[in-house]
């Protein structure tokens, strides 16, 4: 080999091996030195609203399950499993919410930064017992601070050099929920005590019930997994037309053929119960309206259970 062919292969070498140790740099500096936005996936569109609230200007949020989706039945896509893989922060319920995810989550929560946000909330708190928690947190929303304050501390973990922004954006969220807090308690006293008596597809507004004094009742249990039996729509019709309740309630995330067998069951008993609208349980309204944010999706709420209870 030439003299001229050796320093030509000594410069190529040397030029490989700049371009390897500024790729290594550009890894482990994270997507913040390709000036792109840090990615966060969250599995229920209420963590995806705390993590835009908190910090739009620095992450991408995408939220796997979206409007009219089920959690507790939800099946992991290969796309699912490749965004969480590649997530610089995950945030899930936890408290078995996602059901057939909850292996998968569980997997990734030891080797990536992932945060249950439900599990921050004192478990003297917690409806049901130790393995087997009402997960549906949200409804009471004094409890839900402690899963953005969670979440607050995640997003700063992860960036900590905008934490004054993220800091700033916190304090102004929680002031918000807390004034959503007030509404939804101050809504809830406009109805008398008897007529507070809230019937839904599935046991997903215990919290709410306990938070602002409701009598809640369910056709499934917490979870939307095991379907109800005609043993449990004669039940809670003969209920109904016991205490002349005056409406039930659909949905989004649950087929309305749910309610609608407790409507027909408690017609054929000679009472005529109304369905009182449509509410957001396990998953929000669509993207881009008021109740596709969880502060909307919360007043839609109370102003729609209200209404149709105090007829």
């Amino acid at each position: 080999m030439s003299s001229m062919q050796s320093k030509t292969y000594f410069i190529v070498a040397i030029i490989i091996i700049s371009l390897v140790l500024v790729g290594c740099q550009k890894q482990e500096k994270g997507d913040a030195t390709d000036d792109k936005p840090y990615s966060v996936v969250t599995t229920i569109g209420m963590l995806g609203d705390i993590a835009t609230n908190l910090a739009s200007d620095y992450v991408k949020v995408t939220t796997l399950m979206g409007p009219g989706v089920d959690p507790h039945l939800y099946k992991a896509s290969a796309n699912d499993v490749k965004l969480l893989h590649n997530a610089d922060l995950i945030l899930y319920g936890g408290l078995h919410l996602e059901g057939k995810m909850s292996d998968v989550l569980d997997s990734l929560s030891s080797t990536r930064r992932a945060i249950a946000a439900s599990e921050a909330i004192p478990e003297q708190y917690l409806i049901g017992h130790p393995g087997s928690y009402d997960p549906h947190v949200w409804f009471d929303v004094s409890l839900w601070l402690y899963a953005v304050e969670a979440v607050y501390e995640g997003l700063i973990d992860l960036l900590p050099e905008h934490t004054e922004d993220i800091t700033t954006n916190y304090q102004a969220y929680v002031a918000q929920l807390e004034q959503l807090h007030a509404y939804v308690q101050e809504t809830a006293n406009t109805l008398n005590k008897e007529q507070r008596v809230l019937i839904t597809a599935h046991d997903a507004f215990e919290y709410f019930g306990k938070a602002y004094d409701f009598e809640v009742r369910g056709l499934q249990g917490t979870s939307t997994v095991s379907e109800a039996g005609t043993r449990d729509v004669q039940q809670l019709s003969q209920y109904i037309v016991d205490h002349k309740i005056k409406a039930i309630f659909i949905e989004s995330s649950v087929p309305r053929k749910t309610i609608q067998s407790l409507q027909e069951a408690t017609r054929a008993k000679g009472f005529d119960v109304q369905i009182g609208g449509e509410l957001f349980s396990d998953a929000m309204g669509d993207a881009g309206t008021k109740e596709g944010t969880y502060v909307g999706m919360v007043e839609h709420n109370i102003n729609i259970i209200v209404s149709a209870l105090a007829l």
